[in-house]
């Protein structure tokens, strides 16, 4: 029996860029949320962000809140010569529910430094600082930062922004189709030794921790598939895109997580990937009486095999 139902979009890119499958609207203008980090991340590699390896991971994060990411930040911000107080983004606990219940435990208060998005803030602060740009307004979209960075989702993506608004952080969010974040996604991945698209690949795939957390999904997935790079939002976005420029991107419409996993690994099984690599990203399980009674699934026209173990 049938209990719930996500409706989404996905597409599945080849290695040529043209597009091997596709269910949903995938032209249709969406907002990406942090899953155009990476894209952000290689606009300040761009303006001359000096960063590499897990500072720049952590540029490109949405983050768990664990000590590493606070160390990372802060050091970010030394490097500018900067502080927490000149973060804009919106204070908030550490995302991850273990690390936030030590936060609670101990009676630490919301931070700007463990809200998830503080690494790409601070590397924000920094790309400004070394540009001679203002910080007090770096939100702002018209502010030269903000400027650059549409500049490089519009470049990467192939397509006009469709529209502006702020996203859960504070920073601009600019809205491109899901074809258009595979596309930028793949761009990123097949770029070449040493150009800031590159930089940013090789340091989200060696660091994943960094660009996500201890027990993180997209980590796992990352480690689980030689040269992935991964990159999930909040609202069920997740893009990821193999060296070759294999590509997929997935909106579940209702924003829920659960769906995101397995349907992202079922558009991977799709691309080529081996589903051996894809066992663990098969979604949750639906749990009766402390067992399992069901699961989550992607419709059987996603699957060019098998890699749920539902029945």
């Amino acid at each position: 029996m049938t209990e719930g139902i996500h409706y989404g979009s996905v597409v599945v890119l080849g290695g040529d860029g043209d597009v091997r499958f596709q269910l949903g609207d995938i032209e249709a203008a969406f907002y990406p949320r942090s899953a155009l980090k990476p894209v952000q991340a290689v606009a300040m590699a761009r303006a001359g962000l000096p960063l590499d390896g897990e500072l720049l991971s952590l540029a490109a994060a949405s983050h768990s809140g664990e000590e590493r990411h606070l160390a990372g930040t802060r050091r970010i911000l030394e490097l500018a010569g900067l502080t927490e107080e000149h973060l804009r983004n919106v204070p908030d606990m550490p995302f991850d529910p273990v690390v936030r219940d030590a936060w609670v435990r101990e009676g630490r208060a919301p931070s700007r430094l463990a809200q998830n998005c503080s690494g790409k803030h601070a590397a924000m602060l920094y790309t400004c600082a070394l540009n001679g740009w203002s910080l007090d307004d770096y939100l702002d979209p018209g502010h030269p930062l903000q400027q650059a960075v549409a500049e490089i989702v519009e470049d990467l993506t192939g397509q006009r922004i469709a529209g502006v608004t702020v996203d859960g952080c504070g920073a601009p969010l600019f809205s491109v189709s899901l074809h258009g974040l595979a596309r930028a996604t793949a761009r990123i991945t097949t770029a070449a030794p040493g150009t800031p698209e590159a930089r940013v690949a090789d340091a989200m795939r060696e660091h994943a921790e960094m660009a996500s957390g201890s027990g993180r999904d997209v980590a796992a997935l990352m480690r689980a598939v030689p040269g992935l790079l991964a990159k999930d939002g909040f609202e069920g976005v997740q893009v990821a895109a193999l060296p070759d420029g294999r590509a997929v991107a997935v909106k579940i419409a209702d924003g829920a997580n659960r769906a995101r996993v397995p349907v992202a690994a079922a558009a991977l099984a799709w691309a080529g990937v081996d589903p051996e690599l894809l066992t663990e990203f098969q979604g949750e399980a639906l749990l009766g009486g402390g067992r399992e009674v069901g699961c989550v699934r992607p419709v059987r026209s996603l699957e060019p095999v098998a890699v749920s173990a539902c029945a």
